[in-house]
């Protein structure tokens, strides 16, 4: 039968040591945060071999009294708590009172300290838990603690210790995540004695992290602040031209301690969504401030993870102020002049007019998304949601109430308008003929022809065909390059755009909002078509019936692994039914048997508007070259497709004499 035994203190602090001090950048975390608590305005940390060799951390804070410093390193000792209601009233970032104890148990310790008042400091010598002092010794006012040999004597826990150059990485990744949450403290990081950083206090937090991420980040700094005197979210986004191919540049703080959070992450995800290509994450510093009362910091040993009282209201504050920041920020790709070689390096992009004005209803918010839409039985109700958040309100019960379609001219797109007028149909759009080609320009007059349509929503447009380039249509607004770009212009400079992905976020846009007022054209057809499909996804198919047919697509089952296609978009008319449905079946698979309504309906409505937009290569008639340039602006987002490509690059006009020596 087996003994039950009370464990020694030296194994509960080795195991404690385990949970807290995973590896050197453990030890340097849990150091900064108490020169932090000790209200220092100078700290400097000096590491050799990745923190494997020694640690060093230096301070000017309160420092600790002689008579307490064995208290310091005990067990569960510390002076930020007094009862048990101060645990939901933290103002510090350490209060759990394990990290010197685990550090001191399993390294060599030299522990200095000195208080203002005292005319000399204290000492303590630890070595694997066992301790000489305390003693006077001469020290400034502050703390100084210097950890040697760490994991001596838990060879296990070194043994999985990466080298030098990784733990380095993760120490200088510690000390950054600190030194962003405290910009107000001037803070130093030396590694085997070169000066890695030196960064003064500063009230401008685009300072330190330009100090850390450089001028491409820098530059791309938006600024965000929302508060409503209780809650503050503020700091900076990066525009989504500045990506990076994981989520470890996403710095998230909670009154000043950095914090791991899926939610938060999530939000900024959605808030990004259509702006930054897949695979790709956005990047971050943003604090949120909120009572200590509504969080619970309490969660995990190293306090990265917490527990908020009204999760939701977060995950909406963060998600509608990023999104309505986006919405009245112009996000178009800009082109920076290169530096000539000995020139120092400036920001070269400069105030323009915005050639992608914002529709005005879309310029704030006007509903909130609500808590539950991340998982909602109800796909049109998940839809509606999203365009909550998006700042947009929709009125089911009238159609009238999305902004007013303008079809494009189809003939040479290789598709047919969502809901096309009698008036601008593809057969009656008006395209050059050969007797207009071999006019002279003077007599080139589109208001005198007859076959133009009536609808006064097709404007008249300037066609010239240039005798030196037969080839290139142009029109009043632009003309085409390549068959894949358009290039115009306006006060500021000129913006090149591409053609595919324009027409694609103008087609998405349309069909969302078909979308969300139920009236996306769906074309019935007379013979239904069966489409064979595998089992999982002929089952996935059924089950999401109700969302396809949102999308314009009616199945109906047909035996075994068989469905029949008895409706499909107006849009793909030119697709056949079976491709169509297995394209659509693609992210319906990936999401998995039971995927979120919006993101779903997301995916369907990508790959459809990517299907029918205009190809790179397609040539464009100098009216379909106007017909999308006018319509760029009716939307919001059009400076990114719905997979986050750039639709436009724009050139200011101090940049091109830059770029042709005119400056």
């Amino acid at each position: 039968m087996p003994t039950i035994r009370q464990l020694p203190v030296s194994l509960i602090n080795k195991i404690a040591a385990g949970e807290v001090i995973e590896r050197p950048a453990s030890v340097v975390k849990e150091l900064l945060e108490n020169s932090i608590d000790a209200g220092a305005s100078r700290i400097e940390l000096s590491v050799d071999a990745g923190g494997m060799e020694m640690i060093r951390i230096s301070d000017n804070g309160c420092g600790i009294e002689k008579d307490q410093l064995l208290l310091a390193i005990s067990p569960h000792a510390t002076s930020k708590l007094t009862e048990a209601d101060d645990l939901f009233d933290i103002r510090t970032l350490g209060f759990r009172g394990e990290a010197l104890a685990s550090i001191a148990e399993i390294s060599h310790l030299d522990f200095r300290s000195r208080v203002a008042d005292s005319e000399s400091g204290a000492e303590l010598i630890v070595r694997g838990g066992v301790v000489e002092g305390p003693r006077d010794c001469a020290s400034p006012v502050g703390t100084t603690m210097e950890i040697r040999h760490l994991f001596f004597n838990t060879p296990v826990r070194r043994k999985f210790l990466k080298s030098n150059q990784t733990e380095m990485g993760h120490v200088l990744e510690a000390f950054t995540r600190i030194a962003l949450a405290h910009p107000n403290v001037h803070m130093v990081i030396i590694s085997n004695g070169r000066t890695m950083h030196d960064l003064p206090a500063t009230e401008r937090w685009s300072e330190r992290i330009e100090a850390f991420f450089g001028t491409e980040v820098a530059d791309k700094l938006i600024r965000i602040d929302n508060s409503d005197g209780e809650i503050r979210l503020h700091g900076y986004v990066v525009n989504p031209e500045v990506t990076r191919g994981n989520n470890r540049m996403q710095y998230l703080f909670l009154n000043g301690r950095y914090i791991r959070d899926r939610s938060l992450q999530h939000a900024l995800g959605e808030a990004y969504r259509g702006l930054v290509m897949v695979g790709r994450f956005p990047i971050c510093f943003l604090n949120l401030e909120i009572p200590p009362g509504q969080v619970d910091v309490n969660v995990h040993p190293t306090k990265s993870e917490v527990r908020f009282l009204d999760g939701g209201e977060i995950y909406r504050r963060l998600l509608q102020t990023l999104r309505s920041k986006f919405l009245s920020s112009d996000l178009t790709a800009k082109v920076t002049a290169p530096v000539e070689s000995g020139s120092s390096s400036s920001n070269q992009s400069s105030p323009f007019n915005d050639p992608w004005p914002k529709p005005a209803s879309q310029s704030s918010w006007t509903n909130s998304l609500d808590s539950s839409s991340r998982s909602t039985p109800s796909a049109t109700d998940s839809l509606l949601q999203w365009s909550h958040a998006r700042g947009e309100t929709i009125d089911l019960a009238r159609p009238n109430a999305i902004p007013e379609f303008r079809p494009f001219p189809s003939q040479g797109f290789g598709l047919n308008s969502l809901a096309p007028s009698p008036a601008i149909s593809p057969s009656n759009v008006p395209h050059p003929t050969e007797a207009d080609e071999q006019r002279p320009e003077s007599e080139f007059d589109f208001a005198s022809r007859t076959d133009l349509p009536s609808d006064d929503r097709l404007m008249p447009i300037e066609h010239r065909i240039d005798a030196q380039h037969p080839n290139l249509a142009t029109s009043h607004l632009g003309f085409q390059i390549h068959n894949r770009y358009l290039v115009t212009q306006d006060d500021a400079g000129m913006v090149v755009i591409d053609q595919h992905a324009l027409h694609e976020r103008i087609l998405y846009e349309q069909i969302r909002d078909r979308v969300l007022s139920r009236t996306v054209e769906s074309q019935r057809l007379l013979i239904p078509e069966p489409v064979t499909l595998t089992g999982p996804e002929a089952a996935a198919a059924l089950d999401a019936q109700e969302t396809l047919r949102q999308i314009g697509i009616e199945i109906e089952p047909f035996g075994g692994d068989t469905v029949l296609v008895t409706a499909y978009p107006a849009i793909l008319s030119k697709t056949k039914p079976s491709e169509m449905l297995h394209q659509v079946l693609e992210p319906l698979m990936q999401a998995g048997k039971k995927p979120d309504a919006r993101d779903l309906l997301e995916a369907m409505m990508s790959m459809m508007s990517c299907k029918a937009a205009i190809k790179a290569g397609d040539k464009l008639a100098a009216e379909e070259i106007t017909a999308l340039l006018e319509q760029r602006h009716l939307f919001a987002d059009t400076h990114h497709c719905p997979h986050g490509r750039p639709t436009a690059l724009f050139f200011s006009r101090e940049q091109l004499d830059k770029m042709f020596k005119r400056t």
